[in-house]
């Protein structure tokens, strides 16, 4: 039978106890994590989020009708302790923080009794993670996952006070927005006043933190929760939280010193680490030549080598036809993996081809100096050896060679370097490398849409000297947009907003957009500017990520309280779910029922 707590207040936490509290009596309460009886003597581990105590019950020290209610306490009861603090006697316990103690109890309360749970509440716990999420209640009692709740709170509260030592006001930006349908698809909230019209739930504070530069806040920021309806990875949520921030009177310099500060105090207030400034920064164009990849993982080598001159005359059609389709041929040295079995290299040709290439060739430099490759016949000595020497070849080296349009080519052989890099252990899990990407390309072609389409978004302002080409060869367009990357993840990004009425009518224009339909979506973002606007800039970071990586989980479901699984469903509270037909009349909305697909 529970109990009450008839006046107890808990003097501390279970963690919190060490040796310079022997002899004190405290008032713990937490979950039993278990109960050991020893015949006499009753053991109990008492958890909270401070950590593990251990418990001991004598009936000669407790009474007879404690001794009997410790009897009782099982896996996950919630229980209130009085006692002392004692030496152990027994061995110390190196894997706690309250190894060298423990409570002599003197009184125990039952607060709440609790059926055997689905899965043991244990740090490292093996139950299938959709087991986990269903109980995710139960599951959030983990040390592991309450360790790394505990430390988002931590990094927020960090992130707060630098910015407001930064001069950085934390403002609050509308979750009830009007859908602009740019970019990723929005969660739309039908109107019940307004029938037939919706709102669109935030994919970001874009606007509304542009119309603040424009209403004279200088600095603001918000840690601020956005919404996506898109494909989930395991770094990605349909509702997530952002670190946003906006400045007015600066440039890209500016955005990114307050950024590399913040994540700087961050890492060292957080877990220890001194992120040495300035970051390493390289452009767009430098990280896709080198590591195929726009937010490189700069832990390990294996970087892509343009080859394309070299096999330009070549025999071998994969490589001659992929360059005169405009293509390039790359490729990547794989050290001393020269003698990888068949099967394996297959099974990378296969790895490949589900990143988009049509095949992948290989040559192996074997220990005597020999070939062993897939088109070595199409090339003389000669072009072999000019190839490996470019590729730093050596005996016992295997080279992989991708050969398509340029973006496919970097799609592959990126994918494929992290691919070989994690199986073969060459990923240090102890490296932090963050860097900054720079100079994107302000537009990219949409064969789907049949029109340019903005990299970032439409309101990126473009490099100085690139305006020009708007006109000529939007393509070849640089934006002043940055992005953070950490150990191969994109941290965030931002860039330099436009602000002249000129340049964001030509953006508008070169993406397809009439003066009419410009108006249509981002009428009160333009009407403002018609008033007087600075010059801005602004950034976000992915908290979620950020705190995924500082505490080396596997997904960002590991720092999220209450997550979505890979369709967007809560398993706990079965989310989303139907509704009552009254809810749907009063939105005057119909559900069509789907039709049956024919086999």
């Amino acid at each position: 039978m529970a109990e009450s707590m008839k006046g107890l207040k808990r003097s501390c936490r279970c963690g919190e106890l060490s040796a310079a509290n022997i002899g004190q009596t405290v008032t713990v309460m937490g979950w039993v994590q278990k109960q050991r009886n020893k015949g006499g003597i009753i053991f109990v581990d008492l958890r909270d989020r401070a950590g593990i105590l251990q418990v001991v019950f004598e009936e000669s020290e407790c009474g007879a009708e404690n001794f009997a209610k410790a009897e009782k306490l099982r896996s996950e009861f919630v229980a209130a302790v009085v006692g002392t603090v004692v030496r152990r006697e027994g061995a110390v316990n190196e894997n706690l923080s309250t190894g060298e103690i423990e409570v002599r109890a003197s009184q125990v309360r039952i607060l709440s009794e609790a059926e055997t749970p689905p899965f043991p509440v244990e740090e490292g716990s093996k139950t299938k993670e959709e087991l986990r999420l269903k109980y995710r209640y139960l599951d959030l009692r983990r040390p592991d996952l309450q360790r790394n709740l505990i430390l988002r709170s931590k990094i927020t509260n960090v992130i707060r006070s630098f910015m407001s030592d930064e001069g950085f006001l934390e403002i609050e930006t509308p979750i009830l927005n009007k859908s602009t349908p740019e970019g990723a698809r929005d969660y739309l909230v039908p109107s019940r006043i307004h029938p037939g019209c919706f709102y669109a739930l935030p994919q970001s504070p874009q606007i509304f933190k542009q119309l603040l530069m424009c209403s004279g806040y200088d600095r603001y920021f918000q840690i601020a929760k956005c919404f996506r309806d898109e494909d989930l990875r395991a770094d990605r949520q349909p509702e997530f939280t952002q670190v946003d921030l906006e400045m007015s009177f600066v440039d890209v310099d500016d955005v990114i010193d307050v950024t590399e500060r913040m994540v700087q105090r961050v890492c060292k207030e957080a877990i220890g680490l001194d992120v040495e400034l300035p970051l390493p920064r390289m452009t767009w164009k430098e990280a896709m030549d080198r590591f195929g990849s726009d937010k490189p993982d700069t832990r390990f080598g294996m970087e892509l080598v343009d080859v394309s001159k070299l096999v330009a005359d070549c025999g071998f059609g994969v490589f001659t036809s992929a360059l005169e389709a405009g293509g390039s041929v790359r490729g990547i040295n794989v050290k001393g993996q020269a003698g990888m079995p068949r099967k394996k290299i297959d099974a990378l040709v296969d790895y490949a081809k589900g990143c988009g290439a049509k095949g992948l060739a290989y040559l192996c430099v074997q220990p005597d100096g020999s070939y062993k490759s897939s088109f070595a016949k199409f090339l003389s000595a000669e072009q072999l050896a000019s190839l490996v020497q470019a590729m730093g070849g050596e005996a016992g080296d295997l080279l992989l060679f991708a050969a398509d349009r340029d973006k496919i080519v970097w799609n592959v052989l990126g994918a494929l370097r992290c691919e070989l890099a994690e199986s073969l252990g060459l990923v240090d899990h102890d490296k932090f490398n963050f860097l900054w990407v720079t100079q994107f390309p302000q537009l990219e072609w949409s064969d789907e849409e049949n029109r340019y389409v903005a990299m970032h978004h439409p309101f990126t302002m473009p490099m100085d000297e690139d305006l020009e080409l708007l006109d000529t060869d939007p393509g070849a367009v640089r934006a002043k947009a940055y992005d953070i990357v950490l150990n191969g993840v994109e941290l965030g990004g931002g860039s330099v907003r436009i602000f002249q009425d000129d340049v964001q009518e030509k953006m508008f224009e070169v993406l397809g957009f009439t003066r009419q339909q410009a108006y249509d979506r981002f009428g009160f973002l333009l009407n403002a500017f018609k008033y007087g606007v600075p010059p801005h800039a602004g950034l976000a970071i992915g908290l979620d990520r950020f705190v995924m990586l500082l505490v080396k989980a596997g997904s960002i479901r590991e720092v999220i309280a209450f997550p979505k699984v890979k369709d967007a469903s809560c398993l706990m509270s079965n989310a989303p779910d139907v509704v009552d037909q009254a809810q749907l009349d009063e939105l005057f909305l119909e559900v069509k029922p789907q039709k049956e697909e024919q086999a």
